[in-house]
């Protein structure tokens, strides 16, 4: 082998390199990680939480979110990711179950039941909430921030809410990615 033939070799094994170096990252964004097993993003899954019949009607529950996290090609064990609130309402009234993400909207603390019971309260900078949600101060910028729920057509039917995280003081719900 001579000297040219040397170079053309290794310029072509370079260059294979490189071509490698750019189709591992691109097909590793089109396999999409942060995708569930099922195809479902994890930001659309549903988390079953409680039946129905555990819950009071009007009475506050809180429920930890614990799921698998997933960055990249980083894989990590089931943790808490947040917290919500189920209200069952009354009887004939739609939906029959209210969840409230336990995340402030004005900085993101964690809203636990205010000293009275009758609504929700943020102890970092005293936002204040009614039973349903709605600011009864000025510090909040929106109310808490309502999650959808589903619940299952069994006899006692589970209740499940989409669990989701939205961006602190900002005005209208915008879902952090």
């Amino acid at each position: 082998m001579n000297r040219r033939d040397f170079h053309r070799l290794g310029t072509w094994a370079l260059g294979g390199l490189v071509k490698l170096a750019v189709a591992v990252p691109a097909v590793a964004f089109l396999l999409n990680p942060l995708r569930k097993k099922d195809g479902t993003p994890a930001a659309e899954a549903f988390e079953a939480l409680v039946p129905l019949s555990e819950l009071k009607v009007g009475e506050p529950r809180s429920f930890g979110i614990v799921r698998d996290q997933v960055d990249a090609w980083v894989k990590y064990p089931r943790e808490p990711v947040g917290s919500v609130w189920l209200i069952r309402q009354p009887e004939g009234v739609e939906p029959r179950v209210v969840a409230l993400n336990a995340e402030c909207p004005h900085l993101g603390c964690a809203v636990g039941r205010s000293a009275d019971g009758e609504g929700f309260y943020c102890p970092c900078h005293s936002s204040a909430f009614d039973a349903e949600g709605k600011p009864m101060n000025r510090i909040p910028p929106r109310p808490m921030d309502a999650l959808e729920v589903e619940l299952s057509q069994d006899a006692d039917p589970i209740v499940s809410v989409k669990f989701e995280r939205f961006r602190p003081l900002a005005t209208e719900k915008i879902p952090l990615a």
